[in-house]
């Protein structure tokens, strides 16, 4: 079959323009067989090949998403190991789609260009594959899809969707899903054999103007995570997309629900969420460590700890560093300490990359200092916890720390040198 995959794919994504619905269908799940079964180099070509500069968004749009599934079942470390016919052809095409002015396909570009950026090396990666004079706009996505997380999934149009099936419209193919009155919802969501299906489910649970179907909705993510994992990871970018704005939600009951619940899925998927971090990092600690409400606090803490407890640390450094550098009061006091965690844990086998990351931020830190000395936050709280962080580098890096602060301003050397005198 190989052979004929790139014709094959072409005619695929030509269908996927189609008004038909049913026609739709069946070619999202005829290219979601060749995502699954067939070679990754062949699979991307025919992809790209048949779709990345197609003139109907429509079908731009389908390349993207089939696309996005390949990369999250492959992963970040193979497809951007310089493999030949590999790196070059899908960091361009994903940079391309991030750009693209279908809303659609932007959106799965992006989804895909966040999840590289997990990727340790994906900066050097990028100046390597990336024309210089695109790279500025690229960290720039990068670096917002990394602080403001990925955003809501765009919406079909009326008029794309044509009579696509929706739970409970009634307009739905008998051959893609099967029904019983008596079933449980559970029994349903389970039931459907097209994780397409299964998405719109439980997205239109978690999104229900009905907070207690919402909360219906977490309870069902966290007993499919327990049940069925397989379906979890095979969906992941947009059933935490519609996850993360329960997070975020203003009723704090469903949000406190969520982030509850949040630990106990991420103790049960553990690295399976890996490329989701970035995702649900911002989510957790942009509104809740600043929560007046202890109970959304401790919430919020607990996730956090769940995340350094069940995920490989290496992934939560970066967007740990960079919520420290950017938030304010409590929570930046509270990112500042998990940082230092980090630091004990992580140098000892990654050195170069604790330097890469913390160093950094621990000079903003420095260099944010007023002219008393005292580092703006909450009282000296913000200047505790840099004390802290110091300690943790200095612990690991000896008089390094101090040669490697050389080329940074006199404020910086001056807010280091107080607080290593305080240490010796």
């Amino acid at each position: 079959m190989d052979q004929e995959l790139e014709g094959t794919a072409k005619a695929l994504l030509q269908k996927a323009g189609e008004s038909n619905a049913f026609i739709r269908q069946d070619v999202d799940a005829a290219l979601d067989c060749m995502v699954q079964h067939c070679t990754l180099t062949r699979s991307i070509n025919a992809l790209l090949t048949g779709g990345l500069s197609h003139l109907n968004p429509v079908v731009r749009k389908c390349t993207a998403q089939h696309l996005a599934n390949l990369v999250e079942k492959v992963g970040a470390a193979r497809l951007l190991s310089g493999g030949k016919d590999l790196t070059d052809r899908i960091l361009p095409a994903i940079i391309k789609l991030a750009q693209d002015s279908s809303q659609e396909a932007r959106y799965f570009g992006r989804r895909m260009l966040l999840s590289l950026s997990s990727h340790r090396d994906f900066d050097k990666i990028l100046e390597k594959y990336v024309p210089t004079k695109d790279l500025a706009t690229v960290r720039d996505t990068v670096f917002t899809l990394k602080t403001k997380g990925l955003g809501e999934m765009p919406q079909d149009t009326p008029s794309a969707r044509g009579r696509r099936s929706l739970p409970g419209s009634g307009t739905v193919r008998a051959s893609s899903l099967t029904r019983d009155s008596q079933y449980s919802c559970r029994s349903q969501v389970h039931s459907i054999a097209d994780k397409t299906e299964y998405i719109k489910q439980i997205s239109s649970l978690l999104g229900s103007k009905d907070f207690r179907e919402r909360i219906k909705g977490i309870d069902q993510l966290v007993s499919d995570c327990q049940h069925n994992p397989s379906m979890i990871i095979n969906s992941l970018f947009p059933v935490f997309d519609a996850f993360k704005a329960r997070l975020q939600e203003s009723n704090s009951k469903v949000n406190l629900h969520a982030l509850e619940s949040l630990q106990k899925i991420i103790s049960l998927m553990k690295d399976s969420l890996s490329q989701v971090v970035n995702i649900l990092v911002p989510a957790i600690v942009d509104n809740h460590l600043n929560s007046k409400n202890n109970n959304i606090y401790t919430a919020a803490i607990g996730a956090i700890n769940a995340l350094i407890l069940n995920l490989d640390n290496v992934l939560l450094l970066q967007p740990f560093c960079t919520k420290a550098q950017f938030l304010t009061g409590k929570a930046k006091v509270d990112l500042i300490e998990k940082v230092a965690d980090l630091v004990t844990d992580l140098y000892p086998r990654k050195p170069q990359m604790v330097e890469q990351k913390v160093l950094p931020l621990l000079w903003h830190l420095l260099g944010t200092s007023s002219h008393s000395g005292t580092i703006h936050g909450r009282g000296g709280s913000v200047r505790g916890a840099t004390a802290n962080l110091c300690q943790a580098l200095y612990a690991q890096m000896g008089p390094s720390l101090a040669e490697s602060a050389a080329s940074q301003d006199a404020n910086v050397h001056r807010g280091l040198n107080e607080l290593l005198r305080t240490l010796s």
